[in-house]
């Protein structure tokens, strides 16, 4: 074969000459393409210049090929086949995959986000395995990702990375957790002022602080504070919130969640916290991947029927407190 090849067989030159080894006619091969037959009969010219061969000569009234045409045939249909298989979007079947998803959520999800995100995953993916990571600093997260160690991220941070490709999930109001004996459990709720006077319970690592979207939140409005007790796991906030007097701020859905098996009162955080967003984090090397965004469809899935239960439990907390106070 010529040097030429090298920078002038491209895709566009290997189909014709597919089609020229498969019709054996120039002719019809212009047809085919809809080009003219004087172009078709150049591109051949050039193609018996790249293979040092003619590739087809005339027996009698039609076209055979040479035994380098011949042997050509399963080779560029091999070729093209490859060719396609690179620009064509990935045909993912979550069905059959045996692919290891790794997924960074942020804390407060793990109790009942990662329950059922798991759920759908067996459902619909039972050859696939997920690997829940433990989150990590904004140049640690960053690496990862580039690396491809972690396939997506959940997270609730006050400013999402403007360097990520990112997809809001959903929002929920901000609630301050205490045990039922706390001093101000009676109260509807807690102004800043008296909300800066009290002792907190983080799950936030201080490395993380400003990662939290309650303490980035306060650093954005210069205030700070007091983290008593800071724990590892979510898990581990409502039993020590059980046996102190600390506040746990969080999201409703995850207080709700967490008073839904334990004694606590919920009061309304300062409303200068407003609200905490939840959105997707991803890397641009994974936009265009089929796997990722049917990973990315499952967690809007779980999200919207997070979002769906807390607007119906609202609902039916209004009524009942209606009730109560036309009773009263």
């Amino acid at each position: 074969m010529n040097n030429q090849w090298q920078t002038e067989l491209d895709f566009r030159l290997l189909r014709v000459l597919q089609l020229l080894l498969t019709h054996r006619s120039v002719s019809h091969v212009a047809g085919v393409l809809e080009h003219s037959q004087p172009s078709v009969s150049a591109n051949l010219r050039k193609l018996r210049e790249i293979f040092s061969d003619p590739l087809l000569v005339r027996s009698g009234a039609r076209m055979v090929l040479t035994e380098r045409g011949n042997d050509l045939v399963p080779v560029v249909e091999a070729m093209l086949e490859t060719m396609r298989a690179v620009v064509r979007p990935e045909d993912f079947d979550p069905g059959a995959s045996r692919r290891h998803l790794r997924v960074i959520a942020a804390n407060c999800f793990n109790p009942f986000f990662l329950p059922a995100l798991s759920q759908l995953i067996r459902e619909r993916a039972p050859g696939m395995t997920v690997e829940y990571c433990a989150m990590r600093t904004d140049s640690e997260l960053m690496q990862a990702l580039e690396e491809g160690q972690i396939d997506l991220v959940i997270a609730n941070w006050p400013t999402p990375p403007e360097t990520l490709r990112y997809a809001p999930l959903m929002t929920t109001d901000i609630v301050c957790m205490v045990r039922p004996s706390h001093p101000l459990a009676h109260r509807p709720g807690l102004d800043m002022e008296t909300y800066l006077t009290l002792s907190h319970l983080s799950p936030s690592p201080v490395a993380h602080a400003l990662m939290s979207p309650i303490d980035g939140k306060l650093r954005a409005l210069q205030l700070k504070r007091q983290i008593a007790v800071t724990v590892p796991e979510y898990t581990v906030a409502p039993l020590v919130l059980a046996r102190t007097d600390l506040v746990f701020t969080t999201g409703r859905p995850f207080a709700e969640h967490l008073a839904s098996s334990m004694s606590f009162r919920l009061l309304a955080a300062p409303p200068e916290l407003g609200q905490m967003a939840f959105y997707m984090l991803w890397h641009e090397r994974l936009q265009e991947s089929g796997c990722n965004r049917w990973l990315r469809g499952l967690v809007r899935e779980v999200a919207g029927g997070i979002e769906s239960f807390g607007r119906d439990e609202a609902r039916r907390t209004i009524g009942r407190r209606r009730s109560e106070a036309g009773r009263s």
